[in-house]
């Protein structure tokens, strides 16, 4: 099947993230930071029509934070869903502490700044509760308990429905958990990263928590599109913070992306398709938010539901891709990553 029979006759589907604050949202789901910011230019009429056109493919669990700009993009992601809110699963994020000029401050996860974080949230998404609050980085300096007591006020009131820690240890996801359920872990998960297997992914299935894997395409290389002179001016992965978009690096793992490529065509499918399809193989309670700012690639993203993988498919991509083959860490700087 190609991904246009794909996205124009095959339904999305749901997945339920966590059990014990169960949240189903749909099968995939789709990631709006670079509309606004870090993955150059942004227009603010096509990133609406792609949210809208999101919500009419059955992809309504919408993924934004407050640093996103910062907080422009909750405010697009508010516009773009007004009068049709009750379509939706609504993901934002506190912690990355931002100025409006930009200027990052640090991680705050205080639980006075918790409660005016989600305040503030709100009015700008124009809605009366989130549907899914992560923490966005753990805060070395505040106790998980205080924090996440903090955010369990909020589910109290009635502002917040389910909450979410983001690149958070085992030993943090259990002491959150037990302050108050968490419903999903949002972190970095791809064919190209997979450190999660070891120790965080068995503690998200002892304890029924979700995954929502961020970057399921490696920020766009495993799309097959990318190549060492196709990002814009001003794209963050420009920078020496995306270690595996520079040099010999990126020359290794374009070499990798080639190899699911082959795998893809052999398919139909696009190579994005099939690293999506890897991602949402690899468990019911695994729920990838690709990001994009465009209909063309949200509606290819969303043919992956339609990709079956056969045990043989996935051998191929575990041979095509080991794991650890990737060259490059995923930061170059990861001491805002809870270890």
């Amino acid at each position: 099947m190609t991904y246009d029979d794909a996205t124009r006759t095959t339904p999305i589907g749901t997945r339920t993230l966590g059990s014990t604050s169960p949240l189903t949202v749909s099968t995939l789901g789709l990631g709006c930071m670079g509309m606004s910011e870090f993955y150059g230019t942004g227009d603010e009429a096509t990133a609406v029509a792609t949210i809208h056109r999101a919500l009419d493919l059955g992809v309504t669990f919408l993924d934004t934070a407050d640093m996103y700009g910062p907080f422009t993009n909750e405010r697009l992601v508010g516009s773009a869903i007004a009068g049709r809110r009750d379509e939706v699963q609504l993901a934002t994020k506190f912690g990355n502490e931002r100025l409006p000029d930009g200027t990052r401050v640090g991680i705050n996860g205080r639980p006075e700044y918790v409660r005016a974080a989600c305040d503030a949230s709100l009015a700008r998404l124009g809605v009366d509760h989130i549907d899914l609050y992560y923490q966005h980085r753990v805060d070395p300096n505040v106790p998980i308990e205080d924090t996440v007591g903090a955010m369990a006020e909020l589910v109290a009131a009635g502002k917040v429905r389910h909450l979410g820690l983001s690149e958070a240890s085992p030993e943090t996801i259990r002491r959150a958990h037990a302050t108050h359920p968490i419903t999903a872990l949002q972190t970095e998960y791809s064919l190209f990263t997979r450190d999660i297997e070891d120790a965080i992914l068995p503690v998200l299935r002892e304890l029924g928590i979700g995954l929502v894997p961020y970057s399921p395409l490696g920020r766009g290389i495993l799309t097959g599109a990318l190549t060492a002179t196709s990002l814009e001016a001003g794209d963050s992965r420009l920078t020496a913070y995306f270690p595996r978009f520079h040099g010999a690096a990126l020359e290794a793992n374009l070499a990798l992306v080639a190899k699911v490529g082959e795998l893809a065509a052999a398919k139909s499918v696009t190579p994005g398709q099939l690293a999506l399809a890897w991602v949402l193989a690899q468990g019911d309670d695994v729920v990838p938010i690709p990001g994009t700012k465009r209909v063309r690639y949200l509606e290819e993203n969303a043919g992956a539901a339609a990709v079956t993988l056969t045990p043989a498919d996935l051998a191929a991509l575990e041979q095509a891709v080991p794991r650890g083959a990737v060259t490059g860490a995923r930061y170059g700087d990861m001491s805002s990553i809870n270890t």
